[in-house]
């Protein structure tokens, strides 16, 4: 699978993903003590929706461009509402046309971390690393490494804060990227136990997720809580309609934000009435 960002940026699996990116980094803020964010595969941190590669396929009026907290019940609006004032709205200006920016992982950090706090973005492919740095400009909270994603997440945990997220996004080019990552989430969470690891993969058929859930149980890591999202049914051979995210030690009121939000999201991002979600504890 090729996952060249800029060509999907703000679809059904960014807003899936960014959403519960937003509902994670409140809850870190809620207690005073700083903590820190490492997003291995960053990108570039934000995204031109009005682009060559943005506009060709348009992905996100399937995605961002039809979320609308107005039409969701309050509970589910209150939560997706931090997410969506990020992104500009619903995505669409009042005449149809795409706001110009689509925030990515590290814009959300950017946004949603204090002063104190502190964040770490990896990032290899020399277009997107200087779109990061573009991002991120003369913020000193954030430092930018052009450094391999799994490399980054070895060499960086723990953090001094011992509070904080591992955000793990790769773009799922290598065939052994499953594998990869079967390897090095268990091994990360044998450094750094009590931090928060979100992994997103892309959920054609189950083995992948399932092979890092049953690697995470062998190391010992309890809590794990698994969050998928469908707008049509999972085609190996076709565009992507499923996704998964992946989360060890998730904040507590995780799984019940998540059982009142994602299947208004479904709803509103299914195609033909096929939006399905899923929240389990594995």
């Amino acid at each position: 699978m090729n996952y060249r960002h800029d060509f999907h940026a703000g679809n059904f699996a960014d807003v899936f993903k960014h959403a519960v990116l937003a509902r994670i980094l409140l809850y870190l803020a809620r207690k005073p003590a700083p903590f820190r964010v490492v997003d291995t595969h960053a990108g570039s941190g934000r995204y031109d929706l009005a682009s060559g590669a943005a506009e060709r396929i348009g992905e996100w009026r399937d995605g961002i461009g039809r979320v609308d907290p107005s039409a969701m019940d309050p509970r589910a609006r209150a939560l997706v509402e931090p997410y969506v004032a990020l992104t500009g709205g619903a995505g669409l200006t009042p005449s149809g046309e795409a706001r110009r920016y689509y925030p990515g992982s590290p814009a959300i950090a950017l946004a949603l971390t204090r002063p104190f706090d502190r964040m770490l973005f990896c990032e290899t492919e020399p277009a997107a690393l200087a779109g990061l740095r573009e991002t991120t400009g003369r913020d000193r909270r954030a430092k930018v490494m052009a450094l391999d994603g799994y490399t980054g997440l070895n060499a960086f945990v723990p953090p001094v804060e011992r509070r904080g997220l591992v955000l793990v996004d790769p773009p799922f080019e290598a065939a052994d990227e499953f594998d990869r990552l079967a390897a090095a989430i268990p091994a990360a969470f044998n450094k750094w136990r009590e931090g928060i690891y979100a992994v997103w993969m892309p959920l054609k058929e189950r083995r992948g997720p399932d092979r890092l859930v049953a690697a995470l149980k062998r190391a010992g890591a309890d809590e794990v809580l698994r969050l998928e999202l469908a707008v049509d049914h999972a085609n190996l051979d076709g565009p992507l309609a499923a996704s998964a995210l992946v989360i060890v030690n998730p904040p507590f009121v995780l799984a019940d934000e998540m059982a009142c939000l994602l299947p208004a999201l479904a709803r509103q991002l299914g195609s033909h009435g096929r939006g399905v979600s899923r929240v389990a504890r594995p």
